[in-house]
């Protein structure tokens, strides 16, 4: 029901972790990134304004943290790994990043979404 991508994007915003449109400047969408569970991820760019505060519906999501954009955009940080599963090679991507005193662990369609901003920046 929502307008269009950008429109359903600041709404999945909102309601996972409550960031308020008016903080959010949408500036693009990247290409449809389909996932190894066949879902189709349309990413939205934006960026946001200082000053916001997040309220997170704990039904979707435990935790938050940010990701300086220079760490993201080097490729040494995108780790490959691969491993055979029920017979089949299975391939993904992580970004390992030390957050003060924890490590977090970027992977899956976030680190894959991630590569392909990568390389669009980079192109």
């Amino acid at each position: 029901s929502d307008a269009g991508v950008q429109f359903a994007a600041l709404r999945e915003a909102f309601e996972e972790v409550g960031l308020h449109g008016s903080y959010v400047e949408v500036l693009g969408q990247l290409p449809v990134y389909a996932t190894g569970s066949a879902y189709l991820v349309t990413p939205v760019v934006a960026l946001a304004s200082p000053g916001f505060s997040l309220t997170l519906n704990a039904n979707e999501v435990s935790d938050v943290f940010e990701v300086p954009l220079p760490f993201l955009m080097d490729p040494s940080n995108h780790h490959h790994h691969q491993m055979e599963w029920q017979g089949v090679q299975r391939h993904w991507l992580s970004m390992p990043y030390q957050d003060a005193q924890v490590e977090r662990f970027i992977w899956g369609a976030t680190a894959g979404i991630l590569r392909n901003f990568y390389r669009f920046l980079a192109a």
